[in-house]
Order: structure tokens, then sequence, then C-alpha cells
């Protein structure tokens, strides 16, 4: 059994789909460089589109067009996501950053996250007024820009899925997204129709509502889990004390786990547990049972595990009380 087994064999479960950033612990170089070289194709691909919808609807007046181009900034986001996710993965840790560059990704989706709802309100506050003001709107440019737009998402779409034969969580993520988007795009072509066939006006601003709904939902989303990753939130699928509990029973040497702390850097859960143990006679034996437990039963492939022969005295182990001790010298 290698000292880390994190390369070796843990599997790539997750419980929820919610991220958009996975646990592909790179399995091999060629498969990572087949997953980057997609997603940065999807990438140019949704950013270009992006930037032409923007401008489309700007210039024709469509609120539909906009809220679809915020759409698409959120799959540009989640995409370079994805990408820094690759990239960083591969990056070695250093003295200086332990856990190399996990981190950033989840700091960029937070961000991302944010401008997500910023652009949500404005596009809110924007509709409001249309309500109240109907502005004149270019149907064929807005058409024209819609089913472009539609073209894009599906060849971003069947670039990322194209490559959903290696189970690379990243890309399966920001197929979601872009599959997603596909729905503002249609959204914005019924929204067209009506205007050219009807001429009624308030359909663009109401359409443009929806896919500012589907926005708020992926922004949300992503907010809640990054935010809950930086405070180093224990990861979800987690109930510790049902580990405790199943340990206690399943590895007989054991008596007692506490002081157990758990989160996770880019996907990575890690965790540190002290474990108070009956003295075997094979203590390192016994410590890889406990590190080969959490692996298969917790896709825990980090674990510093600290055993005692007897029960830890509470004040020298409690996070908190150390740095209260400690201002209580201080100010002696």
């Amino acid at each position: 059994m290698s000292a880390d087994p994190m390369h070796s064999h843990a599997p790539a479960t997750r419980a929820h789909h919610g991220s958009h950033r996975g646990h592909d612990h790179p399995s091999s170089p060629e498969v990572n460089k087949g997953a980057h070289q997609r997603l940065l194709a999807a990438f140019i691909v949704t950013a270009l589109f992006m930037l032409i919808e923007a401008i489309g609807g700007w210039l024709s007046g469509s609120l539909a067009l906009l809220a679809d181009a915020g759409h698409m900034l959120t799959d540009t986001a989640a995409l370079l996501m994805a990408l820094l996710a690759v990239r960083f993965a591969a990056r070695r840790p250093n003295s200086r950053h332990t856990f190399g560059y996990l981190r950033l990704t989840t700091l960029a989706a937070f961000l991302n996250a944010l401008a997500l709802l910023f652009i949500t309100v404005m596009i809110v506050w924007e509709t409001a007024h249309r309500f109240l003001a109907p502005q004149p709107i270019a149907g064929w440019t807005m058409m024209s820009i819609a089913v472009a737009g539609l073209v894009a998402n599906i060849v971003s779409f069947w670039l990322l899925h194209g490559g959903s034969g290696e189970k690379n969580i990243n890309l399966r993520a920001a197929a979601l997204h872009v599959l997603g988007d596909l729905l503002g795009s249609v959204g914005a072509i019924i929204a067209a129709l009506v205007i050219l066939y009807t001429g009624w006006l308030p359909i663009d601003p109401l359409l443009s509502i929806l896919v500012s709904c589907l926005v708020l939902r992926s922004g949300w989303r992503l907010l809640r889990e990054s935010l809950h990753e930086l405070l180093e939130g224990t990861a979800l699928q987690f109930d510790i004390e049902k580990l405790k509990r199943e340990m206690t029973r399943n590895i007989p040497e054991v008596r007692n786990i506490h002081h157990v702390h758990l989160w996770q850097v880019g996907e990575r859960p890690l965790m540190t547990l002290h474990v108070q143990v009956i003295p075997p006679r094979d203590h390192d034996g016994l410590l890889h049972r406990i590190q080969d437990y959490l692996l298969e039963h917790y896709q825990i492939g980090h674990a510093t595990i600290q055993m005692e022969y007897q029960h830890c005295e509470e004040d020298h182990c409690a996070i908190h009380q150390g740095a209260v001790n400690l201002h209580a010298h201080h100010h002696h």
C-alpha cells in the first residue's frame, strides 16, 4: 500500500452534483490532456458567442438576448473553472502552498457566483423598466443572433459530451451548464418569433426573467457551495457521528474517536482525527488498517491519525482551548 493512496485507487464518487469542479484525481496525463483540449475548445466557442450575444442584444434592444448572454457568461465561467481545476490539479504543491493551488478554483467559483447574482439583479431591474415603457426591438437581428447562439451551444455540448467517455466530472458539470444554456437560446428564439409575427413586445422581458431564474439558480448554488468550502465546511456527504460509530464497531482495537476535523481543498477531502486504541501488537499495521478503512468507506485518501493509548486530556486537544490559553499568557 503506498503512503499516499490518493492517486492509487480513490474512487471518484460524489454524493451530489451541484459543484462545477469534479473529483478528478488525474488518472492519466492523456485523459487529462484530452479533457483539457475539449474544455479549451468549448470555452473559446462559448466566450465568443457570449460577446456576440451581448452586442446583438444591445443592438437589437432585446433583453432576452442579454439575459442569455448573461447565462452564457455563467457557462464561460464554469468552463474556465473546470480548465483551471484541470491545470492547478497538475501543479505541484510547494512549501508555501502545501495543498498546491486547488483553492484558487474555489475562490474563482465564489467570485463567479457573485457576478452572476449581480447580472441577474441588473436584468430584472431593466425588465421592470421595460414593462412600464416597452422599447422597439429589431426582430430579425434578434432572431439571427439567437439561432447562432443556439448553434454555438450545440457545438459546445457536443465537444464536452464527446469527451464523457472519459468520466471527467469537470466535463460533465460543464456539459450540464451548457445544456441549461440551450434553454436560454430557445427562449430568445421564441421571443423573437412572437415579436416578428405578433409584434407583442412584453414577451421579451417576460422570457428574459425566465432565463434570469436559470442563471439565479446556478449562481446561488455555486455561491453556497464555494462559500461552504472557503469556510472550511465539512464535505456535504459526510456524517461524522456515523463515521465514529462505524469505525469503533468495525475495527476491534478502536475504543474511541475524537477531535475529528474534516475539510476539503479543491475536491480533496482531508481529515485529522485522534483515535484511542487498545495497544496493538503491530502499531503501523493498525494505522494502515484505519487508513484503508477511511479510503474504502469514505473516499478519504489523506488522513492524519493520532493514535493514543490513554484518553486524550481535553484541554490540550481542543482547537479553541489552545488559543484561549495563549491569550491568557500574553495578558500576564
